[in-house]
């Protein structure tokens, strides 16, 4: 299988991101508390030309720091419980505040995005049983669902599975789930692994440090850490969800299983594999036009109710 290769808009700002980013080093191979730092600096330039809003402002939520973001298109009906990505022990509501407002205009849904704690000083269950907490504090006078990016889909589709096997309701789950581009799987020799095992962005070296961060091998069979490895009852019991995957990621794989897996169930659930872009592209929306429309294509999703 020959390599994909990225869009031109996606290699421009791949090049702009390599001259900027001369002599850095790999954040994984830092001490977590330097490499998390740096890794910070690193997203805030997302934060460019911020989209407005109608509302965006810091609360907590379950004794959990938190940024809320409402949209000005907000009906007051709906809220979207947001869990940012970065590895498990990487990145904030602070870094993923463009991707919050466009994901609110898009979906025209409060945006929650919560403050988890972060690996390796907090590894699994403690960042997971953060999202459930924050999940079980929502306020029900509003319709919930759930929505995060690569470690976060990791938590929000975690937090389903941990609240079915718990035996929750129907109308205790989310409405819907939006996630994208998520580590599904802890298996380093999918396809997308081996195609993409040097990126570029992620490799397959930086997922392994993320995973020895977040959950010990032995861990890593449990549903709760690799949704993959749910049974088929859980599966068939989560509420409608909206997956993509990039074509240039390493975990591209891990949504393409997932999605294949569902299918095989009989779900109808919404999946969209994006050409030409990297992994973590949603947060390049300030100069990339397949993060924004990739909000868009999820808003478009959320609103039909079909996700």
């Amino acid at each position: 299988m020959s390599t994909p290769t990225p869009s031109p808009s996606m290699r421009a700002v791949l090049e702009r991101l390599a001259a900027k980013d001369r002599g850095l080093l790999d954040p994984t191979t830092l001490a977590p508390q330097a490499g998390r730092h740096l890794a910070d600096l690193t997203n805030m330039r997302w934060n460019e030309d911020l989209p407005p809003v109608a509302q965006a402002r810091t609360l907590m939520h379950a004794d959990l720091p938190a940024r809320l973001v409402v949209p000005e298109n907000d009906a007051g009906r709906e809220a979207i419980l947001h869990v940012h990505g970065g590895g498990w022990a990487f990145c904030s509501a602070a870094t993923h505040e463009g991707a919050a407002r466009r994901l609110a205009n898009a979906t025209g849904a409060r945006v929650l995005t919560v403050e988890y704690r972060l690996a390796p000083e907090h590894p699994y269950p403690q960042g997971l049983e953060d999202v459930l907490a924050a999940w079980a504090a929502r306020d029900r006078s509003l319709t919930w669902s759930v929505a995060g990016d690569s470690a976060g889909a990791n938590l929000a589709l975690a937090a389903m599975i941990r609240l079915i096997e718990g035996g929750a309701a129907p109308q205790d789950l989310p409405r819907t789930a939006l996630l994208f581009y998520g580590v599904y799987g802890a298996d380093f020799t999918t396809p997308s692994y081996e195609q993409l095992a040097e990126g570029p962005g992620l490799t397959r070296a930086k997922m392994q440090r993320y995973w020895n961060w977040y959950a010990p091998r032995e861990a890593r069979e449990a549903a709760d850490v690799a949704p993959l490895a749910a049974s088929d009852t859980t599966l068939t019991a989560l509420p409608p969800l909206y997956l993509n995957a990039a074509e240039l990621d390493p975990l591209r794989s891990d949504t393409e299983l997932l999605a294949a897996r569902l299918s095989s169930l009989g779900r109808k659930d919404v999946f969209d594999l994006v050409p030409g872009v990297v992994h973590g592209f949603m947060q390049m929306g300030s100069a990339l036009e397949e993060a924004r429309a990739a909000f868009e294509r999820a808003g478009t999703v959320f609103k039909q109710g079909t996700a």
